[in-house]
């Protein structure tokens, strides 16, 4: 297959190793914007979209979500099916003229959430599938330290830091919100509230907090980018025990501190690899991906709606 990467930073680089480590000799390619930049092994550079001669299979948009409209626009008028990194925009404005573009050039799209192949959501994706289990509260939370994140960068030149460019940890941890509709569905109504007043001192949001509401439970999910020690956690109420998911650890336990499911083995990397596993046989096959352009709109209202 011929991959085309746009954007080569830590997320660019990720989806890189894991198409290298299917070993199904792929072809991989990177649009450069100058001949300037740092090779990549194992990656050929191109400079001119309308130049290149090759016919990409699909190409994976990882630049700055700021840049994310302009790609998809360019690569759906080639007809090249797109993996887009979390989250497809950082803004609403033209969104409908976009998701018209991409049903009427038939493009595949599968935005790239890859928690949804994290052992832990797919286990309770099939628990919630196959038994009745009744939630009264969900309580989901994702905090860590932006200044960690990219050891050796100034934090706040980031795109993270910088709400022009996309960045606000709302955008950044989308996966919370994705991965919490994907398990429960959509909720009835949703409200949010969004601040930047912690001492990282930036301009993007670095606290965020939604209530969505279901008809039989409420679900909190808190983002933030100033928690010193990482905490990725869901936390289930059921009627009779509680559920803590550890999306670190990789492992569920109930609140009587058993074991209900622990994936030892399990490196986040890995959850790349399925993800490309998933797209490429969705394209071999002639089918839909799940969470397409248009299917993640709807979680992404619920992040801009109210900004």
């Amino acid at each position: 297959m011929n991959i085309l990467i746009i954007g080569l930073g830590s997320i660019g680089r990720k989806h890189i190793n894991a198409i290298k480590s299917l070993n199904n000799h792929s072809s991989i390619y990177a649009l450069r914007s100058n001949s300037n930049g740092e090779n990549e092994p194992g990656v050929e550079n191109i400079y001119d979209l309308n130049e290149s001669i090759v016919n990409f299979d699909f190409a994976i948009i990882a630049n700055p979500t700021h840049l994310h409209y302009e790609f998809i626009e360019k690569l759906t008028h080639k007809n090249i099916s797109l993996i887009i990194e979390k989250p497809a925009l950082s803004s609403l404005k033209d969104v409908n003229r976009l998701v018209d573009l991409i049903e009427k050039k038939q493009v595949t799209t599968y935005v790239a959430c890859n928690l949804r192949f994290h052992p832990c959501i797919l286990f309770l994706k099939n628990k919630l599938k196959t038994e009745k289990l009744r939630i009264n509260e969900l309580n989901v939370y994702c905090g860590s330290y932006l200044p960690d994140w990219r050891p050796g960068k100034d934090f706040r030149k980031i795109y993270s830091a910088n709400s022009s460019m996309g960045g606000g940890v709302h955008l950044d941890l989308f996966h919370e919100l994705d991965y919490t509709t994907w398990l429960f569905g959509l909720p009835n109504k949703s409200q949010s509230l969004f601040r930047n007043v912690s001492s990282l001192e930036i301009d993007a949001v670095d606290y965020a907090n939604y209530i969505l509401h279901y008809d039989n439970f409420t679900a909190h999910i808190t983002l933030n980018y100033y928690r010193r020690k990482p905490k990725r956690e869901i936390e289930i109420v059921f009627d009779n025990e509680i559920w803590t998911v550890d999306l670190i650890k990789n492992v569920i336990k109930n609140d009587s501190d058993e074991y209900l499911f622990e994936a030892p083995d399990f490196n986040i990397m890995d959850s790349y690899v399925s993800q490309i596993e998933y797209f490429t046989s969705c394209l071999k096959k002639n089918e839909m991906p799940m969470n397409s352009f248009k299917d993640s709109m709807a979680n992404l209202k619920i992040c801009l709606d109210n900004e």
